[in-house]
């Protein structure tokens, strides 16, 4: 369903993405997974023909760059910043952009039905959560029933029960065979919603696992999802890696595998360190459950 030949992007002398080549089928789900500045949104971009790049890529058979009109409207894109006028209701929302989509919609109540937004339609979108909002993002993204979902850092705003929930929607939304690609720096996003994992860092393809392969390698017992400053995290892993433990660089800060027993080592660790600690989280190894080979993934 999405091809991706040979491509790279270059702001100045800087190599955003470089020569990446990815093939994800039709039914497929598939991560990019790596810190900020890795190249995930820049690829994304890529593939919505929202910047020149060379190599090549097509959606569906179409080529983004020659009939990027019919490659989007194969596409559902849900961005990790949204662009919503303020003053609309939710109601008038869906309206709004399915004329811009060119798309007939049947009924709004089964638009919102299918993302939870039921009885909210009269609300202006000020008036919503960021949760809500995203929920309808997804709904907007979903207008006209596009065989592919894109989506960019999509819970990176919102707040821990925000994220559960959000991606609980996607996962009962799964099961018709869409394709979905998406940036993700949480383990349980990756975890839930896909089946292959694609790390890039420095804009170059390191690695393509199976998102089983992948939480191996992460999960020894339980992973700590630390939130450290940027200017820090470089140095914390070196610390912790000095330490026997070994940490993953994610755009907000470290992951690192750990044993029930030892939960509270990287902490000592990064205290002695003088390294700020901005949030945890403790993901169980127990729940790192990636979506099952035959099981059809969509958003």
């Amino acid at each position: 369903m999405i091809r991706i030949d040979h491509v790279t992007k270059r702001f100045g002398r800087a190599k955003a993405v470089d020569d990446v080549s990815l093939e994800i089928p039709a039914g497929d789900s598939v991560a990019l997974w790596g810190v900020n500045g890795a190249g995930k949104s820049t690829l994304i971009r890529c593939v919505l023909g929202l910047l020149r790049f060379r190599g090549a890529i097509q959606v569906g058979g179409c080529d983004v760059r020659r009939a990027g009109k019919r490659a989007r409207m194969l596409i559902g894109y849900v961005p990790q910043e949204l662009g919503f006028y303020d003053d609309l209701r939710v109601s008038e929302a869906i309206s709004f952009f399915s004329r811009l989509k060119g798309v007939a919609v049947r009924s709004t109540h089964e638009t919102l039905e299918r993302v939870g937004l039921v009885g909210h339609e009269r609300k202006r979108i000020r008036e919503l959560s960021g949760g809500m909002k995203q929920r309808l993002a997804l709904a907007i993204a979903m207008l006209g029933d596009p065989p592919v979902l894109v989506l960019d850092e999509v819970t990176a705003s919102l707040d821990a029960c925000g994220r559960e929930e959000f991606v609980a929607l996607l996962s009962r939304l799964s099961g018709s065979g869409r394709t979905m690609l998406f940036a993700s720096h949480r383990v349980e996003e990756v975890t839930t919603l896909a089946r292959r994992v694609i790390t890039l860092q420095n804009g170059r393809l390191t690695d393509e696992s199976t998102a089983q392969a992948f939480m191996s390698r992460l999960s020894h017992g339980a992973i700590l999802h630390l939130t450290i400053q940027a200017s820090a995290r470089q140095r914390a892993a070196t610390l912790l890696r000095d330490s026997g433990f070994a940490p993953t660089l994610n755009g907000v800060g470290l992951l690192i595998p750990v044993s029930h027993d030892h939960k509270a080592a990287p902490f000592r660790v990064l205290a002695e360190g003088r390294i700020s600690i901005d949030d945890f989280e403790l993901v169980s190894g127990s729940s790192l459950h990636p979506a099952s080979p035959s099981a059809e993934v969509q958003p």
